[in-house]
């Protein structure tokens, strides 16, 4: 359980209905961890968030086409500025 003062500082505030009964199933699931409504939506809702940005990146190839993949990402890529920063910048959810 995180104490008061390594939560991050709320800064944003979401508003919005849903039926009684979703509220009961979240209220109880977050009584089972020992925490409050608001820690277990915020939670929850950002480790799916992590998780549907990290399927936009992962993908299936066929034999033949993993094959030439492979063979492009050998070639080690010029330095230029769009990749200095690329590499630079802190992933959406850290």
């Amino acid at each position: 359980m995180t104490t008061v003062a390594e939560r991050p500082k709320a800064d944003a505030t979401i508003t919005m209905r849903i039926p009684a009964r979703t509220r009961e199933l979240i209220d109880s699931a977050a009584a089972v961890q020992g925490k409050s409504r608001t820690e277990f939506m915020v939670e929850s809702a950002r480790l799916h968030a992590v998780d549907v940005l990290l399927d936009q990146r992962v993908f299936t190839l066929d034999s033949d086409r993993s094959t030439a993949l492979a063979d492009v990402l050998a070639i080690p890529p010029k330095a230029n500025d769009a990749l200095r920063d690329l590499m630079r910048s802190k992933a959406p959810w850290a």
